[in-house]
């Protein structure tokens, strides 16, 4: 019985050395805290000159809040007052216009995350036999991944210009 019970210890020290891999579980329901959605505040600037500050209006971006989207542009080569104007400049015009020339669905993240739900939900259930703890995550969306190297094989008989790739493993 002793044997018993310090192999059972054991066992369950082991256990508990098992690597967590919380966005793969399909049953992590966690209610904590998004860690993305935390965004640095800007340092303050004394500008050059104080005709230059613009008028402080209610409900309008101030200047020391975060800019993603601006940050992003800029770091892209881009004007940073794109991001805050909401707005398309004229140069991605066209761009906007061909990618929606079959429509856009302005709730697509939450249809999306809906079929995700969905998708993992069957997952679950049908790995729900799990005795050895494995990973189900790239099972799950097993049908959902690309080859790149298909993919690529399929562009170039389109006659579709693609960069270099390197060689398949």
């Amino acid at each position: 019985m002793r044997k018993a019970a310090i192999a059972a210890m054991l066992l369950l020290a082991v256990s508990a050395c098992a690597p967590e891999r919380g966005l793969h579980r399909f049953d992590a329901g966690r209610a904590g805290p998004d860690e993305f959605t935390v965004l640095p505040s800007r340092p303050l600037e004394l500008p050059a000159s104080f005709a230059a500050l613009p008028v402080p209006t209610p409900g309008e971006a101030n200047l020391s809040d975060p800019n993603p989207l601006g940050d992003a542009i800029a770091a892209l080569g881009g004007s940073q007052a794109a991001g805050f104007a909401g707005g398309v400049p004229a140069g991605d015009l066209a761009l906007v216009t061909a990618t929606a020339r079959y429509g856009i669905d302005p709730a697509i993240r939450a249809t999306l995350a809906q079929e995700d739900a969905a998708l993992r939900r069957r997952a679950q259930l049908a790995g729900s036999f799990n005795i050895l703890g494995r990973d189900r995550y790239f099972q799950a969306y097993a049908r959902q991944a690309l080859d790149a190297f298909t993919e690529l094989t399929r562009f170039r008989n389109l006659g579709v210009q693609v960069p270099s790739a390197p060689p398949a493993d």
